[in-house]
């Protein structure tokens, strides 16, 4: 089971950005299960209560809800997990089981975060949250062949390393780099500059054409209309063990890369 990347934690910001904001938090309820929160829940209530949701973004793997209130700003940051979904409901539709928490706003309508595994995580801050690393759909040229240079890790660990670029995961790896033609294990350091750069833009054009089929569903991920998305019909090696290439026609291989199951075509990537 995969954790939301990139792509589909840009889709459910985006759908939930363009259904809330502008509106205000009117009431909070929450489960107060303690694996869901990692703001105590009451300050949650109080940080959302009463405040104006001024947009909803991506950061990394987090959605960011920017509020306003009296002058003063914060930030509701949600992190799907494996399961998490964030839902904009009517209030008569009945509330989906694992619900924790739901905001009703000044439309009438509800947001809600539904959380059946509870891997998922709620916070507020008064802190702007800048994410782990760097954005890959905007790293330049220059700033992403120096992520790598002398990075002795494989290739494939060094793009799951949100330190490094936040927001990649396991199936736009996999994508990206059967795309660019390099194979996962390869250590990061000794790729060329012109290896690095094909990689760069490969992934992000993995990643732009995934969040334009609304992310990849391989789980349980939906949008904020609970649809899901598409990009899983488009990939060339995940999940494909065993299946004759699109290019080439060898077998998918299978193998672990950094604790991840690694999907890599033996010919087409070298």
């Amino acid at each position: 089971m995969e954790v939301p990347e990139l792509p589909e934690v840009e889709t459910v910001a985006n759908g939930v950005h363009d259904r809330i904001h502008g509106l205000t938090v009117e009431q909070v309820w929450t489960s107060n299960k303690p694996q869901t929160f990692k703001s105590p829940p009451q300050e949650i209530v109080e940080t959302l209560t009463g405040a104006r949701i001024d947009g909803v973004r991506r950061v990394g793997k987090t959605i960011v809800a920017d509020l306003s209130r009296g002058g003063e700003k914060a930030q509701f940051l949600i992190h799907l997990g494996m399961t998490g979904r964030l839902l904009v409901s009517a209030p008569e539709v009945p509330h989906p089981p694992h619900t924790h928490a739901i905001l009703a706003l000044s439309n009438g309508q509800e947001l809600r975060f539904v959380d059946a595994r509870r891997f998922g995580r709620l916070s507020v801050s008064k802190e702007s949250y800048g994410g782990p690393g760097t954005e890959p759909l905007t790293i330049s040229p220059d700033a992403f062949v120096a992520l790598f240079k002398g990075r002795r890790t494989p290739i494939k660990a060094a793009l799951l390393n949100q330190s490094l670029l936040h927001g990649v995961g396991n199936i736009y790896a996999d994508e990206s780099l059967f795309r660019a033609g390099i194979r996962p294990k390869r250590h990061a350091g000794r790729l060329t500059r012109a290896e690095l750069l094909r990689l760069r833009i490969a992934l992000i054009e993995v990643l732009e054409h995934a969040i334009s089929l609304g992310g990849s569903s391989v789980s349980d991920y939906v949008d904020a209309d609970g649809v899901r998305g598409f990009f899983q019909l488009e990939h060339k090696v995940y999940t494909r063990t065993g299946e004759p290439c699109l290019v080439c026609a060898t077998p998918i291989q299978k193998i672990t890369v950094g604790g991840r199951s690694t999907h890599f075509c033996p010919v087409c990537q070298r």
